[in-house]
């Protein structure tokens, strides 16, 4: 029998920030943030969207260390990139931000932390237009993902779970973000009856990412609690419509 979430852990997402409350966001919490120049934080305050998105990471022992990439794209079709990284002094300690205007910049900071750099294949173009910009990837936290993976597919029950293949996968991953995808849970038909959909993401050891996707309902003869997981969000999807049109 698997446990139902909190509902109050995923409450829906507030409103997508501006590109103004982004920036101050970063800056606010980056320790160096005084020392960007004036011109390129001038810049920003005009800027029409942006996009976050993982560019590395790296976890061992306890210490971590991300790098983000965050690009604004401006009204003249020029993009500005500032360059995020985040990591711990002691094994489990807390998260320190710093802010980079050079990507050169941010590999001298990673190079102090005596942790490996990552140097990913891809450069970001500019300028760039409005529909090139892609969608954000996730965010992810640092924690016990390769034995939350697990857990997870033990307790799914529907026979068509991924595979041992998958699971062995997973066995490397080092960072995990869980999400509802969409709202609280729903209930439809039978008084009681649930449904809710949640998106595990993971970071595994080889920098890849795996997306399962979980199903909890209540769509039980007895109205306990199933959970299922499936490799894609279409066959999860198709599942939830399933059960709910066999209690309808």
């Amino acid at each position: 029998m698997s446990v139902p979430y909190e509902t109050t852990a995923y409450e829906p997402a507030e409103s997508p920030e501006s590109p103004e409350e982004h920036l101050a966001r970063l800056l606010g919490r980056a320790l160096n943030s005084f020392e960007l120049p004036d011109e390129v934080v001038r810049q920003l305050d005009c800027a029409l969207v942006h996009d976050s998105s993982l560019r590395s990471a790296h976890h061992s022992a306890g210490l971590h260390r991300e790098t983000y990439r965050h690009t604004w794209l401006l009204a003249d079709g020029s993009a500005v990139t500032l360059w995020e990284l985040v990591h711990n002094t002691a094994p489990g300690g807390e998260a320190q931000h710093e802010v980079y205007v050079d990507e050169e910049e941010l590999h001298t900071a990673i190079a102090r932390l005596g942790l490996p750099l990552d140097t990913p294949e891809f450069e970001l173009p500019t300028p760039m237009r409005l529909w090139a910009i892609p969608e954000p990837r996730h965010v992810y936290d640092p924690g016990d993902s390769a034995d939350h993976a697990r857990r997870l597919l033990r307790r799914a029950e529907n026979p068509d779970r991924p595979d041992a293949r998958t699971a062995a996968l997973l066995a490397t991953a080092t960072a995990h973000q869980i999400t509802q995808a969409f709202g609280r849970p729903g209930r439809t038909g039978r008084a009681g009856l649930s449904f809710a959909l949640y998106e595990h993401a993971f970071l595994l050891a080889d920098g890849s990412e795996m997306t399962l996707w979980e199903v909890e309902h209540t769509a039980t003869p007895d109205g306990r609690h199933m959970c299922e997981v499936y490799a894609s969000e279409e066959a999860a999807r198709d599942a939830m419509e399933r059960r709910a049109a066999r209690q309808g």
